[in-house]
């Protein structure tokens, strides 16, 4: 099996990747955009693909969910959630005072904002594609003062040096992934159900029109969101999670409802629930 991934190595998405595979015994395949990642799977090169979705603190990934919405029919058949883990790297040798200039992504930089604004005040913040990218200029550039936030198998594949550990603001900020194939999960009673769909008209009520259905069967709804069209101002998505499968039936039955009452109802897929306990999520400092 041939897992593609949002590369390159060294990347939070090669980690999720690597935990995926090991589940898995699948091959890694890296990719350059969340596009291609689809492409892959449905042009064959990958047999399947993993995405991030959805973080705890920037909210969702808008590539993700748009593709998804708009320009492919895969289905999620697994998720995966992680905790962030961010460390300040640098050139072996390298000590915090000298450091002068920091690189990352710019999330990995906006979720470090409260360690640089305490222990680099003056630093400069570059932003790079990615973590693992930033990582990488950072050991080939000869400037002894610059230093770059990424993972700890960024700093292996590298060889740079960890000169702080754990500088997320957020102990439990988590990034959840999302796995696409061209068929979704068998059920095992621990499951989860993704869809979106469009109200027929824009008048009040009508999303709970549609929302109702779930209540009736008693299903837990576990995130709603909205979504422009891409069509007009004020005509969007909504996408929803809910707990349980597809082809349960009292699913099944609210879902066919919810078709008849919606414009336009898409299913993402149904996959095994990945839940992670906040305890676990609380990472102790080195």
């Amino acid at each position: 099996m041939r897992l593609a991934y949002l590369g390159p190595a060294g990347t939070f998405s090669e980690e999720a990747a690597l935990v995926q595979a090991a589940q898995d015994g699948a091959e890694l395949m890296p990719m350059s955009s969340i596009p291609a990642l689809v492409s892959a799977v449905e042009t064959g090169l990958a047999d399947r693909a993993i995405l991030p979705i959805e973080n705890s603190i920037e909210g969702t990934v808008s590539a993700t969910v748009d593709l998804l919405i708009h320009e492919t029919t895969l289905q999620i058949c697994a998720e995966l959630i992680l905790p962030v883990r961010h460390f300040l790297l640098a050139r072996p040798g390298t000590t915090l005072q000298q450091i002068r200039a920091v690189m990352s992504h710019p999330q990995a930089l906006g979720q470090c904002r409260r360690f640089l604004e305490r222990c680099l005040p003056g630093a400069e913040q570059i932003a790079s594609l990615s973590t693992a990218a930033a990582v990488a200029e950072m050991m080939q550039s000869e400037d002894g003062s610059r230093a770059a936030i990424g993972t700890l198998r960024a700093a292996e594949l590298y060889g740079a040096e960890v000169l702080a550990w754990d500088i997320q603001d957020q102990r439990t900020n988590m990034t959840r992934f999302i796995v696409l194939a061209e068929h979704d999960a068998e059920p095992t009673g621990q499951d989860r159900t993704s869809l979106c769909f469009t109200v027929k008209r824009n008048v009040p009520g009508a999303l709970v029109e549609v929302l109702n259905e779930l209540a009736v069967a008693r299903i837990q709804m576990t995130k709603v969101e909205s979504r422009p069209m891409k069509s007009a101002l004020g005509d969007y998505y909504f996408l929803v999670d809910i707990e349980g499968h597809r082809r349960d039936p009292h699913i099944a039955e609210a879902l066919a409802r919810m078709a008849e009452k919606a414009a336009e109802l898409k299913i993402f897929g149904s996959y095994p629930r990945h839940e992670i306990a906040l305890e676990s999520a609380r990472i102790p400092r080195r």
